[in-house]
């Protein structure tokens, strides 16, 4: 199998540089168009395609970001490993502004989008005990560090729907009561569709604020976070630059089984699958079905 990296980037990482051959291609699927054209090339002679989270130009909010057409179109790609991007804040004091955090599990607090590909006429359900995969991850890390970024290997990300900010109520909650360490609006139902479409996932979180629970730095400032997330998007470029380099054109099956996901996962009988839904999951589930 050959490696093709996607990576998703949120708020203030628009594009990527360096990429051989570079072409934004226009995508298209059963579940509409995707937040954007997809930038596609090689870096390191490794396949790459780059799709703007929110657009370029940031025209989508977390909760109308088409998240099931952007997996859909990534997977369409041949794309085996993505790599989302992603502002945040953060709930703990030594998760400063700046600093990276490499996600390993979410809370979702997510209430107005379309959170899986299967429903009615073809049912499934993959485990999300462990919503990102720890290979990705662990590439993620290592060209977090070799970037000279400050980061942080693990945390809980508590997916908000937004577009407001936290109320100090619920931000003492998510912190103290919850346990989460960054909170951020876009990275549900972006895992679970991931892992139904059995692609890698990883999450960088990229902080840009402490939320509003701080003593020493009061409600979320918008003007902050937009300073904050120009030297962000530069780390978080010089981080992707990396990955190539480490995954390598080549690539195994998933240890963890991230691309084995729907093994055992559709409970509808092949005989009573509505053909119009088969149809739609062609790319996510077709090579289950």
């Amino acid at each position: 199998m050959t490696t093709c990296i996607g990576v998703i980037g949120g708020s203030g990482l628009y594009q990527i540089d360096g990429l051989e051959g570079a072409e934004w291609v226009t995508t298209s699927g059963p579940w509409g168009a995707p937040s954007d054209q997809i930038l596609t090339g090689r870096m390191n002679g490794v396949q790459m395609a780059f799709l703007p989270r929110h657009g370029r130009g940031h025209v989508h909010s977390p909760s109308s970001v088409p998240y099931r057409a952007n997996i859909d179109a990534l997977k369409r790609l041949g794309v085996t490993d993505i790599i989302s991007v992603s502002a945040c804040g953060s709930f703990r004091e030594d998760m400063a502004p700046g600093e990276f955090v490499i996600v390993d599990q979410f809370i979702d607090r997510t209430i107005n989008r379309d959170s899986s590909f299967f429903g009615a006429g073809c049912v499934g359900h993959v485990s999300m005990a462990y919503p990102t995969c720890k290979r990705l991850s662990a590439a993620c890390l290592a060209a977090a560090r070799d970037a000279g970024i400050n980061v942080h290997d693990s945390g809980t990300y508590l997916a908000m729907e937004g577009p407001q900010f936290s109320s100090l109520a619920e931000s003492r909650m998510y912190r103290e009561a919850w346990g989460a360490d960054v909170i951020g609006m876009t990275g549900m139902p972006e895992a679970k569709l991931a892992r139904e479409a059995e692609i890698c996932y990883a999450s960088v979180a990229m902080i840009t604020d402490y939320d509003s629970w701080h003593p020493d730095h009061g409600e979320v400032d918008i003007g902050q976070i937009i300073a904050t997330l120009t030297g962000n998007a530069d780390k978080g470029r010089a981080l992707v630059s990396r990955l190539p380099a480490i995954l390598g054109e080549a690539r195994d099956p998933c240890a963890h089984g991230c691309d084995r996901a729907l093994e055992f996962a559709l409970l509808t009988a092949p005989e009573a699958r509505d053909p119009a839904m088969v149809g739609k999951l062609d790319a996510v589930a077709g090579r289950v079905l």
